[in-house]
């Protein structure tokens, strides 16, 4: 899972990556539990970390759901619309 994720990143990115990003948070977010109950976690602030990750892909999901923000088209296209509309 790539450290240091925003939501203006997450946006960009198409539905399925989402999904594939959640859930490697959330095999990571397992991993580190069992290491904090076994004693053998390094890094406590990567628990934090991990799920504020999750909190934020959920929150871009939902923004999709309901309309607020859209993947952004290509440029290109978008200009194609403007000169023809």
């Amino acid at each position: 899972m790539a450290k240091g994720l925003t939501a203006d990143e997450l946006r960009t990115e198409p539905e399925d990556v989402l999904v594939t990003k959640l859930k490697e948070a959330k095999e990571e977010l397992f991993n580190l539990r069992f290491q904090a109950a076994t004693g053998q976690l390094d890094n406590h602030a990567r628990l934090r970390q991990v799920r504020r990750e999750i909190a934020r892909i959920y929150t871009v999901m939902r923004e999709r759901e309901l309309g607020i923000v859209t993947v952004a088209e290509e440029p290109e296209a978008q200009e194609d619309e403007k000169s023809n509309g």
